[in-house]
């Protein structure tokens, strides 16, 4: 499902025009994303939450020439973990 599907579900199941859906899908994504950034976690009871973890800095291998050795700085991943109502949903 891509984003114009999402759109027309949206659409379909709450009544709302397409254009209306599509205003309320990317003020949520925009809300989302500000949150990560300033690293606040976004908690959705039954569907889950978003978070951004820190990865450490290390040393990896490089793919083209495994015998060298090269350095990963740090990162910060935004990381999603689905709620159990969610879960329970899917694993039906």
């Amino acid at each position: 499902m891509n984003k114009s599907d999402l759109v027309a579900q949206i659409a379909a199941k709450s009544g709302l025009t397409k254009v209306d859906s599509t205003k309320a899908l990317d003020a949520l994504l925009e809300t989302v994303q500000e949150a990560l950034v300033k690293e606040d976690k976004v908690q959705l009871v039954g569907f889950g939450t978003f978070e951004v973890r820190h990865r450490k800095a290390r040393e990896g291998r490089n793919p083209r020439n495994p015998e060298e050795k090269i350095h990963i700085p740090a990162s910060k991943a935004p990381v999603f973990k689905a709620g159990k109502t969610l879960k329970e949903a899917v694993n039906k």
